[in-house]
């Protein structure tokens, strides 16, 4: 009987794997992102905007979270997603960033994917500037 798992190829393609699922790994749990992540899924809607994310990170500044979430976005942790125009208000955002259901995946399968429960309690429990405040309840797209 042939066993497939004796080829190299497919020993290549598991080592790949692993390679893939360590740089994933090594990508998401760099403090930044890590923190970004965690933001993410503590944010009431679990579609915070890049002001909530920026003012809920006050020791790094949104140019360096503008960095790192198109890294989140590109491992296939992140989505960016839009509002579309016809629901979008005046002076109220209409970008936002969720974890995919692949991220949600990944990152429970690793472990990283703390209570998200405890995460929003803690989210909630930041004091907010109105105009935080007033993000939240605006529109989000559906997921």
């Amino acid at each position: 009987m042939f066993d497939l798992r004796q080829t190299s190829w497919a020993t290549d393609s598991r080592a790949e794997d692993r390679a893939t699922v360590r740089e994933r790994l090594n990508l998401v749990t760099r403090e930044t992102r890590f923190s970004l992540v965690q933001d993410i899924l503590g944010h009431p809607s679990g579609l915070p905007t890049l002001k909530e994310l920026d003012y809920v990170n006050p020791s790094r500044s949104q140019t360096t979270i503008r960095q790192h979430l198109p890294r989140l976005v590109e491992t296939g942790i992140v989505e960016k997603v839009e509002l579309p125009e016809e629901r979008r208000q005046n002076d109220l955002p209409y970008t936002f960033y969720g974890i995919i259901e692949e991220g949600r995946r990944f990152l429970e399968e690793h472990r990283l994917l703390r209570a998200q429960e405890t995460l929003r309690v803690i989210y909630n429990r930041v004091e907010k500037i109105a105009e935080i405040e007033r993000y939240e309840p605006a529109p989000r797209p559906a997921r």
